[in-house]
């Protein structure tokens, strides 16, 4: 983080129009939902909405006051979703269920936006907020954080974390919505390294049915030989990190999976291909299950069942690969 960079940011905020307390609050319910302020009259504070790596986010800056979202608050706009505070300015507390945390410059917290919370500021704050949707996040974290959690500006994560989300909201430019989505990963990515549990709790429903979802996703597009982790993450909606988390808890690895299901598939093709007295070359059978060379498929073929493919023919059982196979997913 560096210091320039949010002086910057503080003094392109105080360009905006100062606000009183319904035009402040009702710039900022979009995205952050209604809050309670306990002296309306006395109030004076700015609000800029932005877009940040395709997330809704805002920058916020107010008077010395007692903000709160209220459970009235919470039932009138029925918003369900988390935040990512940076402290860009000033100092304040965050209280969420119980829970007090204390931010100073380069800070940033999670607030759960679905439960009560009060902010206490010392009238020279701002921030930066994300929205931060919660099964996207869950997806993207593999946890949900419970109340609100501090990361600290001296860890390296959150530093890079911090500079990433300060950098993208001074790019004027509209990034591509394909660049902006991997972007997102990254964000996510620190987040979880930044919030991420010192006991992650083991496997739950939620993760067992979007494991499925992704074998499901794989058994689809396997054939294509540029398919692989990377693109799996993007089309299910998590982060690389978080897909190799599950797989490794489940014994094997993404990239191993997906070779398992092309080589089990051109298993089964050889033996038809056997039974039928086709013709039909082996090296159509590898390119047709994602290979791009043969003499590499030959070679994985080897190592998982033990023979040449020119050898498997029908009656062969197939053999299963270590760990994880395709068959142990369904």
């Amino acid at each position: 983080m560096r210091t320039a960079d949010v002086l910057m940011r503080s003094a392109d905020l105080l360009q905006t129009p100062e606000l009183n307390y319904e035009q402040w609050r009702d710039l900022l319910r979009p995205i952050c939902g209604l809050h309670t302020i306990d002296n309306p009259n006395a109030f004076a504070g700015r609000v800029r909405p932005r877009d940040i790596l395709g997330l809704n986010a805002s920058e916020i800056r107010n008077n010395k006051c007692r903000c709160e979202r209220t459970q009235r608050d919470i039932r009138l706009d029925g918003l369900d979703h988390c935040f990512a505070v940076f402290q860009v300015a000033g100092r304040s507390t965050i209280i969420q269920d119980d829970q007090a945390v204390a931010l100073a410059v380069g800070d940033v917290a999670f607030v759960n936006c679905a439960r009560p919370v009060t902010y206490l500021n010392d009238g020279h704050e701002q921030w930066i907020t994300l929205q931060l949707p919660r099964q996207r996040l869950i997806r993207g974290l593999g946890f949900e954080p419970r109340g609100v959690v501090r990361g600290h500006s001296g860890t390296r994560a959150s530093r890079l974390l911090f500079q990433l989300v300060l950098d993208a909201g001074d790019d004027e430019q509209p990034m591509p919505t394909s660049a902006a989505n991997y972007m997102q990963l990254a964000v996510y990515d620190l987040l979880g390294a930044v919030f991420a549990p010192a006991d992650p709790a083991p496997g739950s429903l939620h993760s067992d049915r979007l494991f499925k979802r992704i074998c499901d996703v794989i058994k689809h597009r396997f054939a294509d030989p540029d398919f692989g982790p990377c693109e799996i993450a993007a089309e299910v909606g998590i982060s690389l990190r978080y897909l190799q988390k599950l797989f490794t808890n489940r014994g094997c690895t993404c990239s191993g999976f997906i070779q398992s299901v092309r080589l089990d598939q051109a298993a089964r093709t050889i033996k038809c291909r056997g039974a039928t007295k086709s013709d039909q070359p082996l090296s159509t059978i590898a390119y047709a299950c994602g290979y791009r060379d043969y003499t590499n498929f030959a070679r994985a073929f080897r190592r998982r069942f033990g023979h040449a493919p020119g050898v498997h023919v029908q009656g062969d059982d197939v053999s299963v690969v270590r760990g994880l196979t395709p068959a142990t997913a369904r």
